[in-house]
This record gives C-alpha cells, sequence and structure tokens, in this order.
C-alpha cells in the first residue's frame, strides 16, 4: 500500500492501516502514517544509531487542520516524540505540515500510569476494549492565566507536564492496544533506572 506524497490529496481514509504486526519502526511508520519519509528523518536524526526498544504510533483526521500524526520512540534513555500536522487552510500554501521534535531524558519521567477497560465476552472471558497510557513529567506545564486575569490577581495552578496516548479497539484495535501497553510497560520498566 501506498500513501500520498507530502501535499498530496486531503482526503484520507476513515480507518487507517494497521501498524501493530510491524515490529520495527521504519516498517510500521511507513505502513500507517501519511509521511513516514518525514517522520523518520527527524527521529533517526536524533536516534543516531540508538536501539529502538519500544514505540507508538498515532494518526487520526480532524475537521480543521486534516491529519495529525505521532510517533514516540524509547530508546533507553529517552523519549523521541515526532508530531506532524497539516497547516490549517489560510495559515499557508495548500499542503502545508508542521513537523515538529522533542526530547525528554526518562530521569524526567516521574510516573507512568496504564488503565485498561475490560468488558466481558458472552462466554465471560475479560477482554481489553481500550487503554490510556499517561507518563508524568517533572517539567512544569506552562499554562498560562485565564484571559481577563492578570499576572498579579491568579495563576493557573501549576501542573506537572504529561504525555498522554491511547488506543481503542475502535481506534486501533487490539493490536495497537496490545502494542501501547507493552510500550507503557517497557517504559515503566525503566523509570527510576539509572540510565546509561
Amino acid at each position: 500500500m501506498s500513501s500520498p506524497p507530502f501535499g498530496g490529496s486531503n482526503e484520507m481514509p476513515a480507518v487507517f492501516p494497521d501498524w501493530s504486526p510491524y515490529p520495527d519502526l521504519d516498517s510500521a511508520a511507513r505502513a500507517y502514517l501519511r509521511d513516514p519519509d518525514v517522520a523518520l528523518e527527524a527521529l533517526f536524526g536524533v536516534l543516531r544509531g540508538a536501539s529502538v526498544l519500544c514505540f507508538t504510533l498515532e494518526r487520526f483526521v480532524n475537521e480543521v487542520n486534516g491529519v495529525w500524526q505521532e510517533v514516540v520512540v524509547c530508546d533507553g534513555s529517552r523519549l523521541v516524540l515526532w508530531h506532524g500536522e497539516d497547516v490549517a487552510p489560510g495559515d499557508g500554501p495548500a499542503g502545508s505540515m508542521t513537523s515538529s521534535l522533542r526530547v525528554v531524558p526518562l530521569s524526567t519521567v516521574t510516573e507512568v500510569g496504564c488503565r485498561r477497560r475490560l468488558t466481558r465476552t458472552p462466554n465471560g472471558q475479560a477482554r481489553v476494549d481500550s487503554i490510556d497510557v499517561y507518563l508524568l513529567l517533572s517539567s512544569v506545564d506552562d499554562a498560562v492565566p485565564p484571559p481577563g486575569v492578570g499576572e498579579d490577581e491568579g495563576r493557573a495552578p501549576l501542573r506537572h507536564d504529561a504525555l498522554r496516548f491511547g488506543k481503542t479497539i475502535d481506534d486501533g484495535g487490539a493490536g495497537q492496544i496490545a502494542r501501547l501497553e507493552e510500550f507503557s510497560r517497557v517504559v515503566a520498566s525503566l523509570v527510576g533506572r539509572p540510565t546509561l
């Protein structure tokens, strides 16, 4: 299956190919992302040969900007996040997108949480039908006071920055739920340990 090149048609299928069967980042990204070359160039430019211990991918189409894509990679000492998003109409030439990269040292992850929603099949077996994962960071979210509130009148409460990921049976399927759970377990196993 081929995906439209960058700047190609904005008509995207409602259901994306499943990336969960692909064990390596390159194959999974090429199967799932619209712009895998942009993402992989940015990610591998930072990874520079480091082993990819785990990763998760996300993609959806929103009504304002078009395609939103995300890749999160853990190499044992860092989380490397790539985010690509179509530019809203009127904010740039047709087919424009943003590509951003963020590197988060694992030493800044203070907590890993994973919540699974289970349902029962007719024969009574439990089945995971959604998963939500969060990684709480030691950095503070740079929230701004609401409009009309001056700096001296009151500040927004300080909140730690967090990375949040989710998959459901309808959005990703059982394979992507399992891969996101695997991602959370690998990251959780590394948090709090000395990094090399």
